[in-house]
């Protein structure tokens, strides 16, 4: 592949992990050049893709022929390779292991709870037909729950964001797949105040490069809407 002084990255914003890489692109200003893979059109399985990554998984990136990955490696590898503020994954190594400790714990809760709601309601109807299964909705709400519950009382507990009084990547992590279930107009934080300012927190933190990643899955949103 060709090298190049842009960063290429490798989305589908319908993804919650790559719009995260999407929006700390954009806000960041880091010069980049986005390549559409549609998981919806099996775009990545094509043997073009699985070269790239054998995974068959988005996102990817690539830096001057330097190809990773995963998510949280690629945005930490971002923001500490160029010149981001500090804040967004401190030095510091006490805030750098705070950030650390929910990434962690971010890939076995809020990432796998939330996609399950969004996947149940959404995907699954859609890919086949069929009815919401009311009973798995139900169970998976109330895992999600627990989740959420642990976001209040381990990580904000009385700080503005998850890490501390700065936007970090935990946010970014987070908040994009905390968004999810509205691809089926479910605000899971609506019932959630002290969630609900924090969200609203990082969407003032991220602006216009926030709406911009999430235009996708708002039309999902009201594509779903026209169906009920």
């Amino acid at each position: 592949m060709a090298t190049s002084r842009l960063v290429e990255v490798y989305l589908d914003l319908l993804s919650q992990p790559c719009r995260a890489v999407h929006i700390l692109l954009t806000c960041t200003k880091i010069p980049h050049r986005v390549h559409s893979v549609a998981l919806r059109k099996g775009e990545h399985r094509t043997a073009e893709f699985t070269k790239l990554n054998p995974m068959q998984k988005v996102p990817v990136m690539v830096d001057n022929g330097f190809v990773l990955t995963e998510s949280d490696a690629i945005l930490k590898y971002l923001v500490t390779k160029y010149n981001v503020p500090e804040h967004w994954y401190p030095w510091l190594p006490e805030r750098r292991a705070r950030v650390d400790e929910y990434t962690a714990w971010h890939h076995t809760n809020t990432r796998p709870h939330a996609a399950k709601v969004f996947m149940l309601e959404v995907l699954l109807p859609a890919q086949f037909g069929a009815q919401v299964d009311q009973d798995r909705l139900e169970r998976a709400l109330l895992e999600l729950d627990a989740t959420l519950d642990k976001l209040e009382s381990m990580f904000l507990r009385r700080q503005p964001f998850l890490c501390g009084d700065d936007i970090t990547v935990a946010d970014l992590l987070a908040i994009c797949e905390l968004m999810q279930p509205l691809g089926s107009g479910r605000d899971i934080l609506k019932d959630r105040p002290q969630l609900q300012h924090w969200r609203s927190r990082v969407q003032s933190a991220l602006g216009e490069s926030f709406d911009e990643a999430h235009a996708v899955l708002f039309a999902v949103r009201d594509r779903w809407r026209a169906r009920l």
